[in-house]
């Protein structure tokens, strides 16, 4: 049942980031595409680049490490890029969206209950918390990017 439940969370979850994503694409009339990687004073990162970021972390945690889907990651493109276009993001985002929950959902309980592969926290965590902190960090920053839109769209809400 944590399975399901979970998959279904992170499901929900990544289709917000596929609508933030669209209220930045021209023509929706809440921002424009270029929006996608602007900045404000106090803020490092772009919602594009969180968009890259939030991609980059799930494939090579649950896709790569979980689901053993192939998978090179460049974490510092993920922070530096500044030219994928909107529909590109969304087409990624959409591959994610299909693939965590169904990794997720294919874990067994001793594979969720074992020692994540990877020690990335500082400290040795069972999968299952981690995938719980993976969804709290999908969140962090889905905020993120919805704040950030709102303030170069000036306020409007999706």
């Amino acid at each position: 049942m944590f399975r399901e439940e979970l998959a279904a969370l992170f499901h929900r979850d990544l289709k917000k980031v596929s609508l933030q994503i669209k209220a930045f694409k021209k023509g929706v009339q809440l921002c424009d595409e270029a929006q996608l990687w602007a900045t404000v004073p106090g803020v490092t990162n772009s919602a594009g680049n969180l968009v890259l970021h939030l991609e980059g972390n799930l494939r090579e945690y649950v896709g790569r490490q979980l689901g053993g889907i192939t998978y090179v990651r460049d974490r510092p493109l993920e922070f530096s890029s500044r030219s994928t276009p909107a529909e590109e993001l969304l087409q990624r985002m959409e591959g994610v969206t299909e693939m965590v929950p169904a990794v997720i959902k294919s874990l067994e309980l001793a594979q969720l209950a074992a020692t994540f592969p990877e020690n990335v926290l500082g400290a040795a965590m069972s999968t299952q918390y981690f995938l719980i902190h993976l969804h709290g960090h999908l969140n962090y920053h889905l905020g993120q990017i919805d704040y950030l839109r709102r303030i170069l769209s000036k306020g409007r809400a999706l």
